[in-house]
């Protein structure tokens, strides 16, 4: 079911990406530094979310749909791009390809995310959706990206590095820099799909439980994994002294860490499931994406 998915709807969100910064785009170098780095793929993990949750509730995927997807991968694309960029990862490699910097130099690649961050909420003040969902969405989408988010997530995990930080800290870290893009995937969702405050809510948690598993997971690949898993070079937490869970737990620590989030997610789709018109399958399907064998 969700391979049917991802092989039938998300090149159609895909689509949405590509002609709007394809039309809106004045400056050429900028639409194809910004497009580069949109067109080298990726899992596309949350586009896809946003597509199983309202699919799982047995909603028809409509333009709207595709075009909030459409944002938040531009967002999460954006945030790649800036993340690879010397003063911050520094990293050579993104989707098995040059990073956009090393393509197109630090300036252009600085604007070209600045550009796909931007553009993100006007693809999505331009849907069909009513003025309160598209406000609503908005509004989410920016808390989830920005300052209490995503970004403090990341200025979190730069000042973490080079020091011991605690399993908490560790944790407040990652549920910005990595969990708060992956919860909102679930939670648009559910408002796209037009569910309750109490389904949004389990969405909510869900979503939290997805983006801690997401980064362990994404730390221990670092470490046991391969740059063809990854898509970039592996090793390197190590090399810029990151706090990451496998250095705060040890391997095996950091893989039952894996298994406990996992373990809530799960039990929180046990709870969805007790609602008439939510289907289990894809969900449980979706976590399969986030395990990680030993």
């Amino acid at each position: 079911m969700l391979q049917q998915l991802s092989a039938e709807e998300l090149p159609k969100v895909e689509k949405e990406i590509i002609d709007f910064i394809t039309n809106y785009t004045t400056h050429n170098e900028l639409k194809k530094s910004m497009l580069y780095s949109i067109e080298a793929g990726g899992k596309r993990i949350r586009p896809l979310i946003v597509l199983a949750t309202v699919r799982a509730f047995q909603k028809e995927i409509t333009l709207p749909v595709y075009q909030t997807a459409g944002a938040l991968e531009m967002i999460h694309t954006y945030s790649l791009i800036h993340d690879d960029l010397p003063a911050m990862d520094n990293d050579d490699l993104r989707r098995g390809q040059p990073t956009n910097h090393k393509v197109f130099g630090d300036a252009l690649a600085i604007l070209a995310g600045d550009g796909l961050l931007t553009s993100a909420f006007q693809l999505i003040s331009e849907t069909t959706l009513s003025a309160t969902e598209n406000v609503l969405l908005i509004q989410l989408l920016a808390k989830a990206a920005g300052i209490g988010g995503m970004v403090a997530g990341q200025a979190g995990d730069m000042t973490a590095e080079k020091r011991h930080v605690s399993l908490t800290e560790l944790k407040t870290i990652h549920h910005g820099k990595t969990g708060a893009l992956l919860t909102y995937a679930f939670v648009a969702g559910g408002i796209l799909a037009n569910q309750t405050e109490y389904v949004l809510e389990r969405l909510e948690k869900l979503g939290a439980h997805i983006g801690l598993a997401f980064q362990i997971r994404d730390d221990l690949l670092d470490i046991v994994g391969t740059t063809e898993e990854l898509g970039k070079q592996v090793g390197q937490d190590e090399k810029s002294e990151k706090s990451t869970y496998p250095a705060l737990l040890g391997l095996e620590g950091a893989h039952q860490a894996l298994t406990d989030e996992l373990s809530q997610a799960e039990m929180i789709i046990q709870q969805l499931a007790e609602t008439a018109e939510f289907q289990p399958q894809i969900f449980t399907e979706l976590l399969t994406l986030f395990a990680l064998e030993k």
